[in-house]
């Protein structure tokens, strides 16, 4: 496969710099002193550091179980199969994903390869973009956590499943009428059909599996880190209090909340008690928009998606996200 230099040396150099910043946020101290002097120019940025290594280290073990998860699809599961496995009527296939979703429990740091492989593999597009957006909100994990966050709001579980599965469902059709080509990013498909087979044919499939999972990882892991760092500074410098200044009405709640979730990148595990914390600020249905619209697109996802998909498919997909979600929790009677 010939090297393509300019964008090896665009990765090499975005890594470089990136790995300098997180060294610096992980490891810097007040004997450095640059950042002895940043700190004493501005405190915050010791939040900036805690918040991105929290964001970080919540993340990374589902991220792993991504990446496992997908180089296990990669080396064991064939193109027949998955075609075998999914309904041939795309919109029987559609619950289907969203079955997925309760049956297979990884979050959205997590379910990005795993979808990209099974396109890959065969499954239908517009498949694999349900189990992408719901998958991350109604495996059981997140759900009980929903639950408890809402101890006095318990059916908020049931409003956020429901909520998930229409968006997703919705947002599965537009792409099975209007999506006619594959958007995986140019040159990818082919990339990890070409890793598949020299890794396959040099080694045995456990050896393989764990060398797709540490590709996959190094690959998946520096959007990762990068979309951790600039949540990690807007977290610090646009104040809550600005936030909450903005969401007065039903639709601004709504968009300030899409926008609080879209930042602070929570993993989906975790995020139903932040939005319990907001319940005495903000109305129930924001909540609600706040709990589906941050699983399926956040900063740190949207990174993610523009490494795997082409540019413009994942603008459109942000778009058509971003107003189903708002309509659908507007009209949701929770």
């Amino acid at each position: 496969m010939p090297v393509n230099f300019r964008s090896l040396l665009r990765d090499s150099l975005g890594a470089v710099i990136l790995g300098l910043a997180v060294v610096w946020l992980t490891t810097g101290g007040t004997s450095n002193p640059l950042y002895a002097n940043l700190i004493t120019w501005s405190p915050k940025w010791l939040d900036v550091r805690t918040f991105f290594l929290s964001i970080v280290l919540e993340a990374i073990p589902f991220v792993l179980l991504g990446v496992f998860f997908s180089a296990f699809i990669q080396t064991f599961v064939t193109e027949e199969q998955v075609r075998r496995w999914t309904p041939k009527n795309p919109f029987i296939a559609l619950p289907f994903a969203g079955l997925l979703g309760v049956l297979f429990p990884v979050c959205e740091c997590a379910i990005i390869p795993v979808v990209r492989r099974l396109i890959q593999k065969g499954m239908p597009l517009h498949v694999g973009i349900v189990f992408l957006l719901a998958g991350p909100i109604v495996n059981p994990i997140v759900l009980t956590s929903t639950y408890t966050a809402f101890t006095r709001q318990p059916d908020m579980a049931m409003y956020r499943a429901i909520s998930a599965l229409i968006v997703a469902f919705v947002i599965g059709i537009l792409v099975l009428v209007f999506v006619k080509k594959n958007p995986l990013r140019l040159g990818m498909e082919t990339e990890i059909r070409h890793e598949a087979r020299h890794l396959e044919a040099s080694r045995g499939k456990l050896s393989a599996t764990f060398s797709h999972a540490v590709d996959e990882f190094f690959d998946m892991g520096k959007f990762l880190l990068f979309g951790a760092l600039i949540s990690a500074l807007l977290q610090v410098f646009v104040s809550r209090e600005t936030m909450l200044g903005i969401g007065q009405t039903p639709l601004s709640s709504h968009l300030v909340m899409m926008g609080m979730a879209y930042i602070l990148s929570l993993c989906s595990e975790a995020d139903a008690f932040i939005a319990a914390s907001f319940a005495n600020t903000f109305q129930s249905s924001s909540l609600l928009a706040f709990l589906v619209f941050g699983p399926m697109m956040d900063l740190k996802t949207t990174l993610l998606l523009f490494h795997s998909f082409r540019f413009g498919f994942v603008v459109k997909l942000i778009l058509a996200v971003t107003i189903t979600v708002l309509v659908v929790t507007l009209w949701m009677p929770v």
